[in-house]
């Protein structure tokens, strides 16, 4: 009973190196790379896309360094449907141990794809499919293949490339929603059809792979998890094309605080989320937006008087998670139009400044009526407000 009821273990791999990546300005030189790929597998990611060895030299490289620093995760290659794509990821990762690299093909499979990128009727499709991922099994113990645009594939059309790849070995088959229209009704329908219309779906894991165009990348995730879909994409801080993908953080998180509830758990260590968060921030150039879920930094902060005097009272009273269970600092009371007298009172407290009744009343009054540039620096107009009260008292 224990093992029937005990939440089950979901996979998050991670693709911050290599969709992550493709948000514009967000280069990663192989040391970087290297530098995030240590902090995911410390974090407990059951798989790094460590990048598309095509694109050159450089990313041969930096797939190797990935491979040899992240001793943990299975580290996967990007290719085409192409031989020279797999003879160059096969390049990359060569060296690593069997069962810890793994090859992921893709070509697109929309009617958008077939007509206008790649010319090829359904036939020629499927036939190409088959060779590829025959021609990597022959390398590589673990591939896995994703129909480009699935999201927007005909479902019949869909389930015969993915018939197909299972038929040839693939291990793994993506369900990416490229362009991310898709919404968790949307979702459930669309994989329900790959789980009854795959025959041989069942010798293959589904992992699912989203864009957030509609701001539902996370919700997506979730209901395909719920589903028992068991390995999902995401990226650190939901970098990437476009509006970017899954944020990692976010699914985390989610299943953290609900996992009895939605019958799911991971193995990724909540507390390494901020430094995390921060440091493919700082790494890549993109900042985190201070209202991004999980990990912006207001998530843990708050002008407002009565949040203020909840949060001094008990911080659970408006925080959806401590501040060390993902590793951030503490919680930020900021002073300002909407604050209290209580929060004004910490603050004063914290800096030796003891003040009740009139006297913290008139700073507070004084404080709020700044102009907004002398908010930049709170403790200084704190302590001119202090010393205004205290000049009026003397005279």
């Amino acid at each position: 009973m224990n093992a029937m009821t005990k939440p089950r273990l979901v996979y998050l791999s991670d693709t911050t190196l290599r969709d992550g990546e493709q948000m514009p300005g967000a280069s990663l030189d192989p040391s970087a790379k290297v530098t995030i790929a240590k902090l995911l597998g410390e974090a407990g990611v059951s798989s790094i896309d460590a990048g598309f060895p095509a694109c050159g030299a450089s990313e041969v490289e930096a797939v190797r360094r990935v491979a040899d620093a992240s001793p943990g995760p299975v580290v996967s290659a990007l290719c085409r449907t192409l031989r020279d794509d797999i003879d160059r990821a096969w390049d990359s990762l060569a060296d690593c141990p069997r069962d810890k690299r793994s090859v992921s093909l893709f070509i697109g499979t929309s009617p958008l794809h077939r007509e206008y990128k790649l010319r090829m009727k359904v036939a020629q499709l499927r036939s190409t499919i088959r060779e590829s991922v025959e021609y990597a099994r022959r390398k590589f113990d673990f591939v896995a293949f994703s129909p480009e645009d699935a999201s927007r594939t005909e479902p019949d059309v869909l389930c015969e490339c993915y018939q197909e790849a299972i038929d040839a070995g693939a291990l793994v088959i993506g369900f990416p929603d490229t362009v991310g229209i898709l919404t968790p009704g949307l979702v459930q329908e669309q994989l329900r059809r790959i789980q009854d219309g795959v025959s041989n779906v069942n010798k293959a894991a589904i992992a699912v792979h989203f864009h957030n165009d509609l701001g539902l990348a996370t919700a997506n995730t979730l209901t395909a998890l719920a589903m028992g879909v068991p390995i999902a994409q995401c990226t650190v801080n939901g970098i990437g094309e476009r509006a970017g993908n899954t944020a990692l953080e976010e699914v985390v998180m989610a299943i953290a605080l609900n996992g009895p509830a939605l019958g799911m758990r991971t193995a990724i260590a909540t507390e390494k989320l901020w430094g995390l968060s921060q440091t493919v921030s700082e790494l890549t150039g993109v900042p985190v937006a201070p209202n991004k879920a999980v990990v912006g930094r207001n998530i843990l902060a708050t002008e407002a008087g009565i949040h203020q005097d909840g949060l001094l009272k008990h911080p659970d009273t408006y925080l959806p998670f401590r501040p060390e269970r993902v590793g951030a600092p503490g919680t930020r009371l900021v002073l300002g139009k909407h604050s209290g007298r209580a929060a004004f009172s910490e603050r004063l407290e914290r800096m030796g400044l003891k003040l009740s009744g009139a006297d913290l009343t008139q700073v507070v009054e004084i404080a709020k009526a700044a102009p907004r540039d002398a908010w930049r620096d709170e403790e200084a107009l704190l302590a001119s407000a202090v010393a205004a009260v205290r000049t009026r008292e003397r005279n």
